[in-house]
């Protein structure tokens, strides 16, 4: 029986593409669910028998390990030559979205604030 190992939901695709590589060479049998067309799903990958996952998991312990500290270190070389976007320079770069975005935070704090300022309005009259 099949078992899910990774999830590709907000998975880059070089990680997808490490996990694949590393499996077949651990000789794990697995195959690839493809996302669904309307992203109920973003896929998924699957080892085809149970009692390797064990084994895959380890394995994908010590990988994510592995990555983790690897991008940290990118991240911190790229924050140090100054080439990681700021939030003001994404601010700049995406203007009109970062005024929907805001927009919209504030209707929806309305929203939840307007049965309070009902009661108010309803008690002041």
């Amino acid at each position: 029986m099949s078992k899910l190992l990774l999830n590709l939901r907000h998975v880059p695709d070089d990680e997808a593409e490490d996990v694949r590589a590393m499996l077949e060479k651990a000789d794990i049998p697995f195959y690839e669910t493809p996302p669904n067309r309307w992203g109920i799903t973003v896929g998924g990958i699957w080892l085809r028998d149970r009692s390797d996952y064990p084994r895959a998991r380890s394995l994908m312990d010590e990988y994510q390990r592995e990555r983790l500290l690897r991008v940290r270190a990118e991240r911190e070389q790229r924050r140090r030559e100054g080439r990681e976007e700021t939030l003001w320079q994404r601010v700049c770069r995406q203007p009109v979205r970062v005024v929907a975005s805001l927009a919209a935070v504030a209707f929806i704090v309305f929203l939840m604030m307007l049965p309070f300022l009902w009661i108010e309005w309803a008690g002041s009259s």
